[in-house]
């Protein structure tokens, strides 16, 4: 029998530490924000620059400023009083937006560097930045068959064009403000986050939410007929988003990763193909399916190796995708049948 796996012990945190959560108004900052809320936290700030009526989730008890944190100015504002700051907020999306938007994706560096400057000024305690999978290097990821991927295998660096590249770069302010000025920094690269209220509409969507999406508007039509991206064959691994929010709490609270990329997402590879089908068995149906091989793809495959995190923490992400799914599909039939209505949805 194999040992346990190591479980560090975690800093205890006071209910009354003044928490920022930048991206407030987004999927993961919102259910962030949510997350510490149920956990009693007293004193959670979110900013994110969309009005406040645009917000995914807005959670009771939680202080809502409305900033763009791309201005220096903003981000102090936004920093203010806060014992920790969790940077969430990018611009950003699904493999459509990032393969067509590659400008807006580097611009969120802005954000990084002026968030990272007024929080260290302000004397916070912790910082924490949501990197992405994204930085890994693409040369190791054409095959869908792909070796999961481990934390070294960002360099030698060829980071995604765009939005790896620009979350490589600010992984790098968060390790040299430790190693220069010995400020706490923690960084996690996501694998893709599916779930209720994600985005699921609109062109941001990623894989999970836009294939419920078009499986659920295929039993709406009569069409029975759903078009997918590539070939059907591409690999990822896909977390549900409250494997997500624990994990960026027990980062942030494990001094043994300051500094210190870690990958949190899931090891449960599939295919888009796979992926459809386990969709098709919670919804009830078969669909027919037709293949754009001119759409966006990204790269052939990509999976988390999380021999780290579980030396670490003892613990990974570890929803099946069945079962996260099961719970993120009826919200999107909802949300599809509130905007058939004329309702306010999220997307």
């Amino acid at each position: 029998m194999s040992p346990s796996p190591k479980k560090t012990k975690l800093v205890t945190v006071d209910k009354n530490t003044r928490i920022l959560v930048a991206g407030a108004g987004g999927f993961i900052g919102g259910s962030l924000c949510r997350y510490f809320k149920n956990k009693g936290f007293t004193n959670i700030r979110g900013v994110d620059k969309k009005p406040l009526a645009e917000w995914y989730q807005r959670i009771p008890g939680v202080e809502c400023l409305c900033l763009d944190l791309s201005r220096e100015g903003n981000c102090r504002r936004a920093v203010e009083g806060m014992d920790e700051v969790y940077q969430l907020a990018a611009d950003m999306g699904g493999m459509g937006f990032i393969e067509r938007f590659r400008i807006e994706c580097l611009r969120s560096v802005l954000i990084n560097t002026h968030m990272i400057e007024a929080a260290y000024r302000a004397g916070v305690d912790r910082y924490f930045y949501s990197s992405s999978a994204c930085v890994y290097n693409t040369e190791l990821q054409k095959n869908p068959k792909i070796t999961a991927l481990k934390e070294s295998d960002a360099y030698p660096a060829m980071a995604e064009r765009g939005y790896g590249w620009e979350k490589l770069i600010s992984e790098m302010f968060c390790q040299e403000y430790w190693a220069e000025r010995g400020f706490k920094t923690f960084i996690a690269r996501f694998h893709n986050v599916y779930g209720p209220w994600g985005t699921w509409d609109g062109g941001r969507e990623k894989a999970p939410a836009a294939l419920c999406r078009k499986v659920i508007q295929a039993i709406d039509d009569g069409t029975r007929e759903i078009k997918i991206w590539g070939d059907g064959t591409r690999t990822r691994s896909y977390q549900y988003i409250d494997d997500c929010v624990k994990g960026i709490d027990m980062i942030t609270h494990c001094d043994e990763l300051i500094a210190t990329p870690i990958n949190l997402g899931t090891s449960e590879l599939v295919s888009v193909n796979e992926l459809v089908s386990i969709i098709e068995k919670i919804a009830g149906v078969k669909v027919k399916r037709t293949y754009d091989l001119t759409a966006p793809q990204g790269v052939g495959g990509r999976n988390s190796d999380n021999t780290f995190i579980k030396k670490v923490l003892g613990w990974e992400p570890n929803t099946p995708l069945r079962v996260g799914l099961g719970k993120t599909y009826p919200w999107i039939k909802e949300q599809y049948k509130r905007k058939k209505a004329g309702l306010r949805t999220v997307d």
